[in-house]
Protein backbone atom coordinates (compact mmCIF):
# COMPACT_ATOMS: atom_id res chain seq x y z
CA UNK A 1 0.00 0.00 0.00
CA UNK A 2 2.97 2.31 0.95
CA UNK A 3 4.64 1.84 -1.93
CA UNK A 4 1.56 2.44 -4.29
CA UNK A 5 1.14 5.89 -2.26
CA UNK A 6 5.06 6.58 -3.48
CA UNK A 7 4.57 5.71 -7.01
CA UNK A 8 1.53 7.96 -7.41
CA UNK A 9 3.13 10.39 -5.80
CA UNK A 10 5.91 10.44 -8.15
CA UNK A 11 3.40 10.24 -11.36
CA UNK A 12 1.85 13.52 -9.60
CA UNK A 13 5.42 15.10 -9.32
CA UNK A 14 6.12 14.37 -13.04
CA UNK A 15 2.92 15.34 -14.65
CA UNK A 16 3.06 18.50 -12.23
CA UNK A 17 6.88 19.16 -13.53
CA UNK A 18 5.71 18.67 -16.97
CA UNK A 19 3.46 21.32 -17.20
CA UNK A 20 6.38 23.94 -14.87
CA UNK A 21 8.49 23.29 -17.60
CA UNK A 22 5.93 23.69 -20.71
CA UNK A 23 5.74 26.99 -18.71
CA UNK A 24 8.71 27.97 -18.75
CA UNK A 25 9.19 27.16 -22.62
CA UNK A 26 6.24 29.06 -22.96
CA UNK A 27 7.33 31.72 -20.91
CA UNK A 28 10.46 31.99 -23.43
CA UNK A 29 8.58 31.75 -26.48
CA UNK A 30 5.84 34.42 -25.56
CA UNK A 31 9.20 36.73 -24.63
CA UNK A 32 10.74 35.79 -28.38
CA UNK A 33 7.43 36.85 -30.00
CA UNK A 34 7.03 39.91 -27.91
CA UNK A 35 10.77 41.10 -29.17
CA UNK A 36 10.01 39.77 -32.67
CA UNK A 37 6.72 40.36 -33.59
CA UNK A 38 6.64 43.09 -36.32
CA UNK A 39 3.56 43.96 -39.04
CA UNK A 40 0.09 45.74 -38.74
CA UNK A 41 -0.50 44.17 -35.35
CA UNK A 42 2.65 44.51 -33.97
CA UNK A 43 1.72 47.07 -31.35
CA UNK A 44 -2.03 44.65 -30.25
CA UNK A 45 0.54 41.20 -30.13
CA UNK A 46 3.69 42.91 -28.50
CA UNK A 47 1.48 43.96 -25.57
CA UNK A 48 -0.49 40.56 -25.32
CA UNK A 49 2.46 38.85 -25.69
CA UNK A 50 3.92 40.18 -22.56
CA UNK A 51 1.22 39.75 -21.04
CA UNK A 52 1.23 36.36 -21.77
CA UNK A 53 4.79 36.06 -20.58
CA UNK A 54 4.28 37.67 -17.49
CA UNK A 55 1.07 35.18 -16.48
CA UNK A 56 3.26 32.36 -17.92
CA UNK A 57 6.21 33.42 -15.13
CA UNK A 58 3.54 33.32 -12.56
CA UNK A 59 1.96 30.52 -13.72
CA UNK A 60 5.54 28.58 -13.19
CA UNK A 61 6.49 30.18 -9.86
CA UNK A 62 2.80 28.85 -8.53
CA UNK A 63 3.40 25.33 -10.30
CA UNK A 64 6.68 25.04 -8.60
CA UNK A 65 5.51 26.27 -4.82
CA UNK A 66 2.78 23.80 -5.24
CA UNK A 67 4.96 21.15 -5.90
CA UNK A 68 7.04 22.60 -2.85
CA UNK A 69 4.09 22.05 -0.74
CA UNK A 70 3.34 18.82 -1.49
CA UNK A 71 7.05 17.55 -0.76
CA UNK A 72 7.86 17.83 -4.46
CA UNK A 73 10.97 19.00 -6.04
CA UNK A 74 10.47 21.01 -9.14
CA UNK A 75 12.20 21.16 -11.78
CA UNK A 76 14.29 24.28 -11.82
CA UNK A 77 16.85 24.47 -14.89
CA UNK A 78 16.82 24.93 -18.64
CA UNK A 79 17.91 21.34 -19.45
CA UNK A 80 15.81 20.13 -17.25
CA UNK A 81 12.20 22.13 -18.81
CA UNK A 82 13.28 21.30 -22.29
CA UNK A 83 13.60 18.01 -21.04
CA UNK A 84 10.25 17.13 -19.24
CA UNK A 85 8.23 19.53 -21.28
CA UNK A 86 5.88 18.50 -23.76
CA UNK A 87 5.48 21.47 -26.21
CA UNK A 88 8.34 22.54 -28.32
CA UNK A 89 10.48 25.80 -27.75
CA UNK A 90 9.92 26.21 -31.37
CA UNK A 91 12.14 29.24 -33.30
CA UNK A 92 11.23 29.22 -36.54
CA UNK A 93 7.65 31.60 -36.57
CA UNK A 94 8.15 34.91 -37.94
CA UNK A 95 4.48 35.73 -39.33
CA UNK A 96 2.57 37.02 -36.10
CA UNK A 97 0.09 34.16 -37.92
CA UNK A 98 2.38 32.09 -37.29
CA UNK A 99 3.14 33.08 -33.76
CA UNK A 100 -0.37 33.12 -32.54
CA UNK A 101 -1.22 29.61 -34.28
CA UNK A 102 1.65 28.13 -31.83
CA UNK A 103 0.56 29.73 -28.81
CA UNK A 104 -2.96 28.01 -29.35
CA UNK A 105 -1.55 24.96 -30.34
CA UNK A 106 0.53 24.90 -26.95
CA UNK A 107 -2.36 26.49 -24.79
CA UNK A 108 -4.37 23.37 -26.02
CA UNK A 109 -1.82 20.75 -25.10
CA UNK A 110 -1.18 22.53 -21.85
CA UNK A 111 -5.21 22.24 -21.33
CA UNK A 112 -4.84 18.44 -22.13
CA UNK A 113 -2.55 17.60 -19.82
CA UNK A 114 -3.86 19.78 -17.13
CA UNK A 115 -6.92 17.75 -17.09
CA UNK A 116 -4.71 14.69 -16.34
CA UNK A 117 -3.19 16.41 -13.94
CA UNK A 118 -6.28 16.84 -11.94
CA UNK A 119 -7.69 14.05 -12.33
CA UNK A 120 -4.35 12.08 -10.68
CA UNK A 121 -4.75 14.73 -8.04
CA UNK A 122 -8.23 14.23 -7.21
CA UNK A 123 -7.77 10.24 -6.76
CA UNK A 124 -5.06 11.22 -4.21
CA UNK A 125 -7.25 13.53 -2.70
CA UNK A 126 -5.30 16.41 -3.32
CA UNK A 127 -7.75 18.64 -3.86
CA UNK A 128 -5.75 22.03 -4.08
CA UNK A 129 -3.59 21.29 -6.42
CA UNK A 130 -6.79 19.47 -8.42
CA UNK A 131 -8.18 23.08 -8.02
CA UNK A 132 -5.05 24.86 -8.78
CA UNK A 133 -5.00 23.21 -12.32
CA UNK A 134 -9.05 23.62 -12.56
CA UNK A 135 -8.43 27.70 -12.80
CA UNK A 136 -5.34 27.22 -14.47
CA UNK A 137 -7.67 25.76 -17.47
CA UNK A 138 -10.61 28.18 -17.03
CA UNK A 139 -7.39 30.65 -17.79
CA UNK A 140 -6.59 28.87 -20.85
CA UNK A 141 -9.39 27.99 -21.99
CA UNK A 142 -10.07 32.23 -22.51
CA UNK A 143 -7.05 32.66 -23.92
CA UNK A 144 -7.16 29.99 -26.64
CA UNK A 145 -10.74 31.79 -27.36
CA UNK A 146 -9.28 35.00 -27.95
CA UNK A 147 -5.76 34.54 -29.76
CA UNK A 148 -8.31 31.97 -32.35
CA UNK A 149 -10.59 34.70 -32.46
CA UNK A 150 -7.30 36.97 -33.47
CA UNK A 151 -6.67 34.17 -36.44
CA UNK A 152 -10.35 34.04 -37.50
Amino acid sequence: MKQDVKKESAVIENSMNTQLSNWFLLYSKLHRFHWYVKGPHFFTLHEKFEELYNQAAETADTIAERLLAIGGHPAATLSEYLKQASISDGGSETAASEMVKTLVDDYKQISSESKFVIGLAEENNDHATADLFVGLIEDIEKQVWMLSSFLD
